[in-house]
């Protein structure tokens, strides 16, 4: 068992958002995310698993779209109409690209420092890191709007995390996550209406309305624990594991604060890819999905060898604050917040590779854009209609299988029935 735990923009747009919050500025410029950030670096694998059943990609864009008439010299008799056509043929179907060297504890050699991305898989990457973008802005929305209560805890700007993870890995590899869970839902296979649901405590949601935000969870996935690494458990679990040689990725999604606190004043090493201590470790560029795939590839072969447990670093970046509660501005710059996204986004990279090395035409991610609003849009409608959980339910799935039982309510004359 393979088990992964886990802007210069305002200068660009002219937006002033010295009175804005942090998150209502992620959605104001949201549709410029991806426009803005310069190329950068890759990484390429096959993906094994799909989102569920996106959007069909438009691989070969429309005549309309992708062919341009030039000036026709009628004057010359002999003269005709030059026309420039761009099919499908015309897209490079795979590129390698360099990426960051990862650094290294007691291993000889990392991962390459190369990889290659076909046109499929870019788009496909593409496709995943947007939705769950669109998607946690919308969270973000509901839950100002008091339709979503409770814990929230939003993932936008580490998107590539749970995407080159879930491309280096099997669909049948295990994944326990902490609180941060959204994204690697919707990698695991969970649509995004059921996500949504499931946090405005719907019926429809993946855990019948009953989990929220923190306790998402679908077949090989164990999401929404609210430890993150705590110091006595952690230690003990790289023990464990180290003795018993067990396939085990560790990763640390390092996204520079916890809470609201940096780590360069939480702690005096922050190279956390060396607390295991005497468990390989990785450093990895987590805003890169190419450089997380290639990295957690390595990671999967050193397991899937016999070779016991490894510890993956990524370093990555949260654009909202620790959670719904926090503004996120408190304890960091605005301009910090929008130098790591007009640098450094995840998505922004992985289109402008494509676009630079002519894998894809701006009309297609256009396209896909839009149907990614729609899709979320289709997910928030349902996600606000549905019918809550009826009180009758609310202590079901207390045990597996077990037969119906009586549980006390919130009074010592109340009593409810649960059955499996």
């Amino acid at each position: 068992m393979l088990t992964a735990i886990s802007n210069a923009l305002c200068r660009i747009t002219g937006s002033n958002v010295g009175a804005q919050t942090v998150s209502e500025f992620l959605i104001g410029q949201s549709e410029l995310v991806n426009l803005t950030s310069p190329a950068a670096s890759a990484l390429a694998t096959t993906t094994k698993r799909q989102p569920p059943k996106p959007p069909p990609v438009n691989t070969k864009a429309s005549e309309a779209e992708l062919v341009t008439e030039q000036p026709t010299l009628l004057s010359d008799p002999g003269a005709r109409a030059v026309v420039s056509s761009r099919a499908f043929a015309d897209f490079t179907p795979k590129a390698s690209f360099e990426i960051k060297k990862c650094d290294v504890h007691r291993l000889e050699e990392g991962p390459p420092g190369q990889a290659e991305l076909t046109r499929e898989q870019g788009l496909h990457y593409y496709r995943t890191m947007q939705t769950i973008r669109r998607m946690e802005l919308k969270a973000d929305q509901l839950y100002k709007q008091k339709i979503i209560r409770g814990f929230c805890h939003l993932y936008d700007g580490q998107e590539a995390c749970a995407m080159g993870i879930e491309a280096a890995i099997n669909p049948t590899d295990h994944v326990i996550t902490a609180y941060r869970a959204h994204g690697y839902t919707y990698t695991r296979g969970v649509p995004v209406k059921q996500i949504l649901a499931e946090l405005t405590g719907r019926k429809g949601g993946i855990a019948k309305g009953k989990g929220g935000s923190m306790h998402m969870y679908a077949p090989n996935f164990y999401g929404g624990n609210g430890i993150v690494g705590a110091q006595g458990q952690i230690f003990e679990a790289y023990n464990m594991a180290a003795l018993w040689k067990l396939p085990c990725i560790f990763i640390c999604e390092n996204n520079k604060y916890g809470m609201g606190t940096s780590v360069e004043r939480s702690s005096a090493s922050t190279d956390y890819y060396r607390r295991g201590d005497y468990i390989p470790g990785l450093r990895v560029d987590g805003m890169d999905v190419l450089s997380v795939r290639e990295a957690t590839k390595f990671a999967a072969d050193h397991c899937r060898a016999g070779k016991g447990p490894i510890l993956m670093e990524l370093e990555t970046y949260r654009y909202h604050g620790h959670s719904m509660s926090d503004p996120g501005v408190s304890y960091r710059t605005r301009e910090e917040i929008q130098e790591v996204r007009s640098k450094s986004d995840p998505i922004s990279m992985l289109k402008d590779r494509m676009l630079s090395n002519k894998m894809a035409a701006m009309e297609e991610f256009k396209e896909m854009d839009s149907e990614i609003r729609k899709e979320i849009e289709e997910a928030a409608l349902f996600a606000t209609s549905d019918p809550e959980p009826p009180l009758d339910a609310l202590c079901d799935h207390i045990f597996h299988n077990d037969l119906p039982l009586e549980v006390r309510g919130t009074t010592p004359w109340s009593k409810l029935k649960s059955s499996s």
